[in-house]
């Protein structure tokens, strides 16, 4: 049985209530794909069935369950690549010379996902800044998902999934072969701290980070939650650091406050001087 456009509204109404999501009107196929794992898993005969109950019930863990869902999860070692280049290039360079005396660099990585990103962040701080050896780094990931955030931290990954980026002497060097499955080491789990955190809600103590990375998240909100992100991410970013974007998202029209760095496809930007 399809969804009815009622509960197809309800679906769109919960997800952007909650995650600042906006699901186009044609997104029926798509919740239907998402939920009907959630239905099967919860007992209910029928998504409609455990839609009902989630309008019925004063709990909202299942309503949680329901947001989570439909959020996209979609990521990948070394994603995109040229964002990489860029932080071993000319990002994370320039951070360390500015922040010798101190010998502490913080670093935010938002809508984590399953780990990818900010392992691969912390391979290449690994691989290509030994001399951050000895240095306070702080390294976040968050994300809304609870279920994600306990993958990313376990570290696990199909052969799939260690196959959509990473180089393989990379995986050579830091996994090892858990039955199917790789397994990252263990000092590279610790370097990242993993929280969860809904960019739409209030934000946690973050610090002030020297590099934050907000990538192919903001495509999926409003204009006004476009601009309130990116205004608070200024608001906590040291003023001599940078935020990063995905290859299809700007600053642009949304805040001034930043200007992007001349660094192809990249999604590199900084505070604008005054």
């Amino acid at each position: 049985m399809s969804l009815t456009a009622a509960d197809c509204e309800y679906v769109y109404r919960l997800v952007r209530q909650r995650a600042g999501i906006v699901l186009d009107a044609d997104k029926a196929y798509l919740v239907e794909t998402r939920l009907a794992p959630l239905a099967r898993q919860g007992g209910f005969e029928s998504i409609q069935g455990m839609l009902t109950h989630s309008q019925a019930s004063p709990h909202a863990a299942l309503r949680d369950k329901l947001v989570e869902a439909l959020t996209t999860n979609e990521t990948s070692f070394y994603r995109d690549v040229r964002p990489f280049d860029a932080l071993r290039e000319v990002v994370l360079p320039d951070l360390l010379r500015k922040r010798a005396a101190a010998r502490r660099l913080e670093v935010w990585c938002a809508a984590a996902s399953t780990g990818q990103e900010p392992y691969t962040l912390a391979m290449l701080l690994r691989e290509h800044f030994p001399e951050l050896a000895g240095w306070d780094v702080r390294l976040t990931a968050t994300d809304i998902s609870t279920d994600v955030l306990a993958r990313a931290r376990a570290g696990c990954y199909s052969q799939v999934e260690v196959n959509r980026g990473l180089p393989a002497p990379l995986l050579a060097k830091y996994f090892s072969r858990v039955g199917a499955n790789w397994k990252l080491a263990d000092d590279i789990r610790r370097m990242v701290d993993f929280r969860p955190l809904n960019l739409i809600e209030r934000w946690p103590d973050l610090g002030r980070p020297d590099l934050v990375l907000i990538r192919n998240v903001l495509i999926y909100f409003d204009v006004p939650t476009k601009k309130d992100i990116l205004a608070r991410a200024r608001r906590i970013l040291r003023p001599d650091g940078y935020l990063m974007l995905g290859g299809g998202e700007t600053t642009l029209n949304l805040d001034d406050g930043f200007e992007r760095v001349d660094y192809e496809r990249a999604g590199v930007y900084r505070l604008r001087s005054i």
